[in-house]
């Protein structure tokens, strides 16, 4: 089980190269295959109470994702090869957003656009450092809850004195 999930977030990730957001792709893999994948996985193994129990699937529900499967690999093959000329988006082309002295230059930060001016002398600047705030300010949470999630998992469990003391 733990397999397919990794495939799954791993394919997601590739989804993300595949459009062309390089770091939410490059922070899929890092953060969900790596980060959350292990705790979970850790987690199932160090609170696990009983021996594990052994499920078994009917051979009607492998038939019927068997077929489902099948129809979403020709479904995306069909997908892929008949898209002409398919090309990533281009980062090159940049778009002049009017800004009006609110806080609308904050919220278009955050959505990936640009309030900086087009005509900075630094090259940095120039080509826009504002990016990728709104993914950074994802994967931060995300990474202080896996971190608070994983400090939860690990302290140790303390019985109480009266429940230890024979009375």
């Amino acid at each position: 089980m733990a397999f397919y999930l990794v495939m799954s977030l791993a394919s997601t990730a590739g989804l993300f190269f595949l459009a062309g957001e390089d770091f939410v792709g490059a922070m899929q893999l890092m953060i969900y295959v790596g980060g959350t994948l292990v705790l979970l996985i850790f987690g199932v193994m160090l609170t696990s109470q009983k021996q594990f129990v052994e499920m078994k699937t009917p051979a009607g529900q492998w038939i019927v994702g068997l077929v489902t499967g099948c129809a979403l690999v020709a479904l995306l093959w069909m997908a892929a090869f008949e898209t002409p000329q398919w090309q990533p988006i281009s980062r090159a082309e940049a778009e002049a957003v009017a800004v009006q002295p609110t806080a609308t230059p904050i919220g278009v930060a955050l959505t990936n656009g640009r309030v900086d001016q087009l005509d900075q002398p630094d090259e940095t600047l120039r080509g826009g450092m504002s990016s990728y705030l709104l993914p950074f300010e994802i994967v931060s949470v995300h990474l202080l809850v896996v971190l608070i999630g994983a400090a939860y998992l690990a302290r140790a469990k303390r019985r109480s004195p009266s429940a230890a003391a024979p009375g």
